[in-house]
């Protein structure tokens, strides 16, 4: 493993420099990525020159955010790029003051684990998410993907209403 793998340098970058082949490998739809990236806050990790992992967050309101998209090129998963990317982003939005972050993912996998590693926890079902939202079928593990789990990572309280 290369040392920097361990610590990529990790930046907030315009949506308009987002590696588009990247966010491709988590969301196959380019018709979405196209219509949730230009008001996407973006962050890419770095290892050398060129990016090697992404993550797009849109704003749900004022204190709440959706993590839209996040991958790691293949050849460099399982090397805690991933993590240490959502880390950061985890960070960033709290420090800013919002109350949660959200995001939506498969019912079983890998990123299921991932996100729960980090502390999100399922509140919701989408049923028949990728059946109805998607062309073509989505495949995990063999298993076609139908329903959408919703994950939420609560930061602070949200403020009282008065």
């Amino acid at each position: 493993m290369k040392s920097s793998d361990l610590s990529p340098r990790i930046a907030e970058i315009s949506p308009a420099d987002a590696p588009r082949e990247l966010l491709l490998l988590a969301d196959p739809s380019e018709a979405k990525v196209t219509a949730y990236l230009p008001r996407s806050r973006c962050f890419a990790a770095y290892s050398g020159p060129s990016p090697v992992a992404v993550c797009a967050v849109i704003p749900l309101s004022d204190a709440a955010y959706e993590i839209m998209n996040i991958a790691v090129a293949p050849s460099r998963q399982q090397r805690g790029i991933g993590t240490t990317l959502l880390g950061h982003v985890i960070s960033v939005f709290r420090e800013e003051g919002a109350c949660r972050l959200e995001v939506g993912t498969g019912t079983f996998g890998y990123q299921l684990a991932f996100y729960q590693r980090q502390g999100f926890r399922v509140t919701g079902i989408d049923t028949n998410f990728f059946l109805t939202n998607y062309p073509e079928p989505i495949f995990e593990d063999g298993i076609q993907l139908k329903d959408m789990l919703r994950l939420t990572l609560v930061l602070r309280p949200f403020p009282e209403k008065r």
